[in-house]
């Protein structure tokens, strides 16, 4: 117990048993007691009024009342607290009726001693405690279950749900008594998945953030995100709590469509700007061959030939576009990875000393190999060292290209100190036709991460304006 004193009302008709219960409490050690008597029904009640006491000692007999009119009196007041019964004589009935009206525990007077009462009163001050902690739970639970505005069930590991949200009944478009009459199983849009997630919870498997679909009573499709606990083993309960997501799903999808529209946009300005020039060029070229006298050998020869370039242009645009969002056919052979960033920096080795760059290249001493597309891979590093070096001003330009060596995966690394790259930029940075060069065509990078993942690798970047950019690629080794 603690050092707090215990504050304890004894209502009993008879001072002497007063005495003796204080004198009795006086010799616990460790513990203080303040015991208040006061010596019939109608006092007591007055006293209990004030809700001023930790716990009651109450005679059975009390002149015209009983101990069993006091534990009504305090289901009248609603006021909860332990109470010890006292009375001369021991009486199973009046023990029985006595706890049954909800005593904490029943002693019979001269029976009983100092340790006896305060091991009684410590006993029912605990578990008055431990009730309160319990009550205080379940207060909360009830709160959390009845204002959530998720769909909470209670269901067991034979398809019965015991108990359900007024969540689950708005969200289900049904009654609480029609959802007590139906399976879990029958919550899910698809049987055979409601069967599945009921045997991975009763195999003691707990579910966390799962996308299911539940169906309504009106049989309408609602998306959600499903958890679910056992909460009594040896009943086979368990929790369920389902956020509805059915609107965040439909506003991902107009968002999705909004971005392909957007896409399309793009495709189709890039289309109407690259092919509009040649097929201007070629219609020029057509309308001199409408004029009358046709022209001379030699020149309808230059005509042709500029309808047959502008042409070609035009093609290569076109497959430029499809692959830059297709997967690439590749024929795959065994390369050592560091022979690979040495080619692919010959082929920019001008560029490199146009515009004076400083290059440290790293690699490892012995041959890592892939299994890579040789010509692919080679466009797609070419594509990072051509961006790296025209992101850094001309005599200043710091290039720093090196293969990280693992145990699983080999790493190739460019960092350059150029411009860096904005946020809005950045978050888009991969996608086709997306461009934040004056002259681009936003197909390079895009082109760049559909080569690495058919190689079923990955890209990354990490940049900050004004402190250049890392790109990372990352093979699998063989």
């Amino acid at each position: 117990m603690t050092n707090e004193p215990v504050k304890i009302l004894m209502i009993d008709d008879d001072e002497d048993d007063f005495f003796l219960v204080n004198t009795y409490l006086d010799d616990v050690a460790g513990q203080n007691f303040e015991v208040e008597w006061v010596p019939n029904a109608t006092k007591g009640k007055e006293s209990i009024q004030k809700k001023m006491h930790d716990l009651y000692l109450v005679d059975y007999r009390l002149g015209a009342f009983t101990g069993l009119d006091i534990l009504n009196f305090f289901k009248e007041l609603d006021y909860k607290a332990p109470v010890i019964m006292l009375t001369g004589k021991g009486d199973y009935n009046i023990d029985k009726a006595a706890m049954a009206a909800g005593a904490a525990d029943f002693l019979v007077k001269g029976e009983f001693s100092a340790p006896m009462l305060e091991r009684a009163i410590r006993y029912a001050l605990d578990e008055f405690n431990h009730l309160q902690v319990i009550e205080e739970n379940r207060r909360k639970y009830f709160g959390i279950f009845e204002k959530s505005h998720d769909i909470i069930i209670l269901a067991d590991c034979d398809k019965n749900i015991i108990d359900v949200n007024p969540s689950a009944c708005k969200k289900l478009k049904a009654t609480k008594e029609q959802l007590l009459n139906k399976s879990l199983k029958a919550l899910f849009y698809n049987p055979r998945e409601g069967q599945e997630f009921i045997d991975s919870i009763c195999n003691d498997t707990n579910i966390s953030q799962s996308p299911y679909s539940f169906v309504t009573i009106e049989q309408q499709k609602i998306e959600v995100l499903l958890n679910a606990n056992m909460l009594d083993e040896s009943k086979q309960i368990f929790l369920c709590v389902a956020e509805d997501i059915t609107d965040k799903i439909k506003k991902e999808q107009v968002q999705r469509q909004l971005e392909k529209f957007a896409i399309s946009g793009r495709i189709a300005r890039l289309v109407a700007h690259e092919v509009r020039n040649p097929l201007t060029n070629i219609l020029l070229a057509v309308s001199q061959f409408r004029q009358d006298p046709l022209p001379e050998q030699e020149e309808a020869v230059e005509y042709l030939d500029i309808m047959e370039r502008n042409c070609s242009r035009i093609n290569e645009l076109i497959s430029e576009l499809l692959n830059t969002t297709r997967l690439q056919e590749l024929e795959m052979q065994k390369h050592d990875i560091n022979k690979l960033v040495e080619q692919s920096i010959a082929f920019v080795e001008d560029r490199l000393r146009l515009n004076q760059v400083n290059l440290r290249l790293q690699l490892v001493p012995e041959p890592i190999y892939i299994e890579a597309d040789e010509e692919k891979v080679l466009v797609a590093f070419t594509n990072l060292l051509v961006n790296a070096i025209e992101a850094m001003q001309p005599e200043q330009g710091e290039l720093f290209v090196w293969v990280n060596p693992g145990q699983e995966k080999v790493q190739v690394i460019f960092t350059d100190n150029g411009q860096g790259i904005e946020p809005d930029v950045l978050a888009r940075l991969f996608e086709p036709f997306y461009t934040s060069k004056a002259n681009g065509t936003g197909l390079g990078l895009a082109s760049t991460q559909n080569i690495i993942l058919s190689h079923k690798g990955t890209i990354s970047v990490e940049s900050e304006p004004g402190n250049g950019s890392t790109f990372k690629i990352s093979f699998n080794r063989l």
